[in-house]
């Protein structure tokens, strides 16, 4: 009896982890965004900022902050799609959460502001 309730046990284990699927996203949102700026001073060649998102597929992302190729700031992120609006939320910073839209006809692809200012450009 103690046979088949240990066998009954480890097929209804089989069962539900077989039954526990992942769903796959496959947003175009997914990859590596950046964008770059060069902060002049006096006329003269300054620091260079770099921005740079990475989207997972898991709603979750990290975002980092270099200048002049050196690590300044990182942090983590949550971000949603609604209706054709990405919503990138920083929790836990004082960063303000922020709506882009994705052009894909564009070739590189960004990710555009509602003024329509670039926000960022896939790499």
């Amino acid at each position: 009896m103690k046979k088949f309730f240990s066998l009954l046990a480890i097929l209804v284990i089989i069962a539900v982890s077989n039954c526990s699927e992942i769903p796959e996203n496959n947003d175009p949102i997914l990859g590596i965004w950046s964008k770059s700026e060069l902060l002049s001073q006096d006329g003269k060649n300054g620091d260079e900022i770099r921005k740079e998102w990475i989207f997972n597929d898991a709603y979750l992302g990290r975002y980092h902050s270099y200048t002049n190729d050196d690590l300044e700031f990182y942090t983590d992120f949550s971000w949603s799609l609604n209706e054709d609006i990405y919503t990138i939320i920083y929790t836990g910073t004082d960063i303000p959460d922020i709506e882009v839209t994705l052009e894909q006809a564009t070739n590189p692809e960004k990710l555009a502001l509602e003024n329509g200012n670039i926000f960022a450009e896939r790499e």
